[in-house]
């Protein structure tokens, strides 16, 4: 089955080749003999009740330097698409929300991973509160108040903006630290947004696993550890990635939370675990894969175009 794909992403030609997740399951599709379309979401637009995108078509090569070959852009409706991926990074802005409104303009006959529909109503900060048996003490709150009695019930804790993305703008306020108030006015300045707030765990020190589930199965993980003086262990603010396995812990809160991103349509998904503990569920534009591929041997792109196929096949 030859399928036409578009990939909604930032653009191509940026991408870091041996660490993109887009770019291996971009090249997974062209192995199994799709047909791979590229556009910027700046070139999603409506038109007229029709959901339309300036795409150009893709090869792909993992050719450093030299890795995409692109068309000429033509302005397609993006309804003729048989998959459209929904690959831009965050932040989770109301540019990045739009997006989602006008793919679900599509009609059924066109896939949208993930669920644009779902992935707007389960920012990954959020998703995690309807699972509070597995999640560290968390608030989610703008009120310097709550914030301040939080920190003096948890003492320790870590303070994030709830639409960030890569670690940025992380801060882990310790004990007997008097930055909180400056911190927050400056956050509350940015921004109109809540702050996410969690007691720290200790555990972050021995490493912060992602798992990679696929229509809500794990299928293979990563450990990700920061470095010394550190508190964020994600690859973008210099974690070392290593080889991890899946605990008894890890399975089961696989297990609780499995069946809601499979009927979510949330077809691939990137949890973040640490110790015994899930901190979030990245939905917009999960990544990992190349780096389990070089540990374990997993294609995990393999297992995600696999279950695509069989949703497509009925």
């Amino acid at each position: 089955m030859s399928l036409k794909v578009a990939l909604q992403m930032d653009h191509i030609a940026d991408v870091n080749i041996d660490a993109d997740s887009t770019f291996a399951i971009g090249l997974e599709a062209e192995r199994r003999g799709h047909e791979l379309f590229f556009y910027h979401p700046n070139d999603l637009m409506v038109e007229d009740g029709r959901v339309m995108a300036w795409a150009q078509r893709l090869q792909l090569r993992r050719e450093l330097g030299n890795h995409c070959t692109l068309g000429t852009a033509e302005l397609m409706n993006v309804s003729t698409f048989d998959v459209v991926w929904l690959r831009q990074d965050p932040p989770f802005d109301m540019a990045y929300i739009t997006t989602t409104y006008l793919l679900d303009m599509l009609p059924s006959t066109t896939l949208v991973v993930n669920n644009p529909t779902e992935v707007r109503n389960n920012s990954e900060k959020l998703y995690i509160t309807r699972f509070p048996d597995l999640v560290p003490p968390t608030l989610v709150s703008r009120n310097v108040l709550a914030i301040k009695a939080f920190r003096e019930k948890h003492t320790d804790i870590i303070v994030k903006p709830l639409y960030g993305n890569g670690g940025a703008g992380v801060f882990h306020v310790k004990p007997g630290d008097e930055n909180l108030s400056s911190l927050l006015e400056m956050f509350f300045a940015a921004n109109r947004e809540p702050v996410i707030v969690q007691a720290y765990l200790k555990d972050v020190r021995q490493g912060d696993k992602r798992i990679i589930l696929v229509d809500g199965k794990p299928v293979g993980a990563i450990n990700r550890v920061p470095q010394d003086g550190e508190a964020r262990s994600n690859m973008h603010a210099g974690g070392t990635p290593e080889p991890s396995k899946l605990t008894e812990r890890d399975l089961y809160i696989c297990r609780t939370i499995g069946a809601d991103l499979s009927a979510r349509g949330l077809l691939f998904a990137g949890i973040d675990v640490i110790g015994e503990y899930l901190t979030e569920i990245n939905v917009t534009s999960p990544t990992g894969l190349q780096e389990i591929r070089r540990f374990d041997g997993i294609a995990i792109e393999e297992k995600i175009w696999d279950a695509i196929e069989t949703k497509l096949n009925g």
